[in-house]
């Protein structure tokens, strides 16, 4: 009787932790960095687990295939930006966020700070570096007419992804679509520290920088809610204990353990969703009407149609 007992035991043991460990698959929108810290401490700490889930994090190739690779059913969960996101809408993908991970600009026009450029009025006929154009182009567009000046009074350059060495080699006088919180610690870093300028401070409406999203044909799934429970605790312990964060971080990454990361990690910190299941529906409405209006987009749907709040009550295992 007593061998059975323990046998039903172990058998019940093993059924609910196979139970438990449900797989999810989330793409970055890159090679994981800072902007990621609340999934990795989520995962270090081991409250994807608490919650019964097996969550794996992919780093892609190309930063468009993530919110592709969900729409398609290839992955449950994918990081993406906001301007990105009310775009794919539009195009007929069926996704919708989930989760907030950064809930506010990144992006910013910098210059060096020994340079003869104080105020954005300073950018008139000088030259001007940029990696994209879409959302990053309109924004800066946005922040010269704000200040008086026109797209056309600047030289655009299209650097690609080098808008960092631009800077510094003195190809151009400026540079947008530079993230405050890794590159420019990066030039100071180089002793060429940055003069930034903020789209939400000229004109620009404020939006979130990295969101999570699901395909809206799935919203069924009881995983999803578990796992923004677990983002939400990861989330809560990055803010009480930062430098215990870092080190979990760089545990698991030894590579990206250096100044930069490291200065870049606590930067990002006042940028975290502080409550990553909810959403400012105003903020996304006037953000979608703001890119009708610039042409990104035919037009601005319902905010329904782009963001919905998971219930995450009762949800963790």
């Amino acid at each position: 009787m007593a061998n059975k007992l323990i046998i039903s035991i172990i058998i019940f043991f093993i059924y609910s932790t196979a139970q438990a460990a449900e797989k999810i698959t989330v793409v970055l929108d890159w090679f994981a960095n800072p902007d990621h810290a609340p999934l990795f401490v989520a995962e270090q700490k081991g409250f994807f687990k608490e919650a019964g889930l097996d969550v794996t994090l992919i780093g892609p190739a190309d930063p468009a295939d993530p919110p592709k690779w969900v729409a398609a059913g290839k992955a449950d969960i994918a990081i993406t930006y906001e301007p990105q996101l009310i775009e794919q809408v539009e195009q007929g993908l069926p996704l919708i966020r989930i989760a907030t991970l950064i809930d506010k600009p990144l992006e910013c026009t910098a210059v060096l700070k020994n340079s003869e450029i104080h105020t954005i009025n300073d950018l008139k006929n000088k030259r001007v570096g940029y990696s994209s154009g879409g959302v990053t182009e309109v924004g800066f567009k946005t922040m010269l007419e704000k200040n008086g000046l026109h797209l056309q009074e600047v030289q655009m350059t299209n650097v690609h992804y080098d808008l960092t060495q631009a800077l510094l080699s003195k190809r151009v006088d400026a540079v947008t679509g530079i993230m405050r919180t890794f590159e420019t610690i990066q030039l100071e870093l180089a002793g060429s520290p940055a003069r930034v300028f903020l789209p939400e401070k000229n004109g620009v409406p404020t939006y979130s920088e990295l969101v999570l999203v699901a395909n809206k044909n799935k919203l069924n799934d009881d995983r999803l809610p578990k796992f923004v429970a677990a983002l939400q605790k990861g989330v809560d312990y990055l803010q009480k204990h930062p430098d215990e964060g870092w080190k979990l971080f760089v545990k698991s990454h030894p590579e990206l353990n250096d100044t930069l990361n490291q200065r870049a990690w606590f930067a990002t910190l006042p940028y975290f969703a502080k409550k990553p299941a909810e959403f400012n529906r105003q903020e996304w409405q006037t953000f979608a009407l703001f890119m009708q209006q610039n042409g990104l987009i035919k037009k601005a749907r319902s905010v329904n149609d782009y963001a919905i709040k998971i219930s995450v009550h009762d949800k963790m295992a």
